[in-house]
């Protein structure tokens, strides 16, 4: 598995955030161009009822002013606002419903499922992103690679309270607009703990052994979401998932084929609806856009 996993992961998935300070040349020319900041945009749109689709990030540095143009309009003239989930107010129900699901029910500690080259890199991971990794022994390997796709990002800057679902459901709730999800926490939690054993360790691998480009790939893919790029970033967001088909299909596929069923289902009452969800699912392969047009609909990108 490539690094763009769990790159992929840390991006995608509303699970673990956190806000830490830190720099990153790389990321300072984005910073610098966060003016001319476009994120692509597309509509579904029948006689009385529009859906927007949205590919967000969901930790983004300060900085980044995406939210006016065409995708301010759209939402401004939206009714409803849907997410991937809600979170819950309480960080702690979050961390509740997490922790329950990750604890191991055979009891093996985390650590003895590697190998012991791989036990210790891992072990050293944790620890220089200050994650005791004692504390994750009780859980399955999902749980502690998780916690590394997010953990460099926080030590980088990258802020939760700065991602574009934030900044989305603060302008619903000042709208009074009505504020939805195509899952809840338990669901999208429950993808990561169903993945077979074998599927958790090479995620938590990967996870470990892509260390050291994280950075770098990451303001990459800030890049190309500013920039309106998506064929670029399913180039880079799902290409590795794709090269480990049983964890495509779970993670990616299966959901985006759910949505896009709720979107045909949803085009049948009037009205306008913004739907936000991470970018990797609105480009590339099987992306929602492609899965709506096996069901007849066609969505189209919308400019500035």
């Amino acid at each position: 598995m490539k690094l763009a996993f769990s790159r992929l992961l840390a991006a995608a998935l509303l699970v673990l955030g956190g806000t830490v300070a830190g720099h990153d040349p790389a990321f300072a020319r984005t910073e610098t161009r966060s003016a001319l900041a476009a994120p692509a945009l597309w509509e579904v749109k029948d006689a009385d009822t529009t859906v927007y689709l949205f590919g967000t990030v969901h930790v983004l540095k300060p900085g980044i002013d995406w939210f006016k143009g065409g995708i301010r309009r759209a939402f401004d003239q939206s009714d409803e606002l849907v997410l991937e989930i809600i979170e819950p107010d309480d960080p702690r129900e979050m961390a509740s419903i997490m922790s329950t699901k990750a604890i191991a029910q055979d009891g093996t500690m985390l650590s003895q499922r590697l190998e012991p080259s791989a036990r210790g890199k891992y072990q050293a991971a944790m620890e220089a992103n200050g994650l005791p990794w004692q504390a994750f022994e009780i859980f399955n390997p999902w749980m502690a690679g998780l916690a590394l796709s997010v953990a460099p990002l926080e030590k980088l800057g990258y802020k939760a309270d700065q991602g574009a679902e934030k900044t989305l459901t603060a302008a619903a709730k000042v709208s009074g607009k009505t504020i939805g999800a195509l899952e809840t926490p338990e669901q999208q939690i429950g993808y990561f703990a169903v993945l077979p054993m074998a599927q958790q360790v090479a995620f938590l691998t990967a996870t470990v052994e892509g260390l050291g480009d994280m950075e770098a790939q990451f303001a990459s893919l800030i890049r190309h979401w500013q920039a309106g790029e998506p064929d670029k970033l399913a180039e880079e967001m799902n290409e590795s998932l794709e090269a480990t088909p049983e964890l495509a299909q779970v993670l990616l596929f299966q959901r985006n084929a759910s949505w896009a069923q709720w979107i045909k289902t949803r085009m049948e009452r009037p009205g306008t609806v913004f739907i936000a969800v991470g970018a990797g699912h609105l480009a590339g392969r099987n992306s929602v856009q492609d899965q709506l047009k096996a069901l007849g609909l066609l969505s189209t990108r919308v400019g500035e």
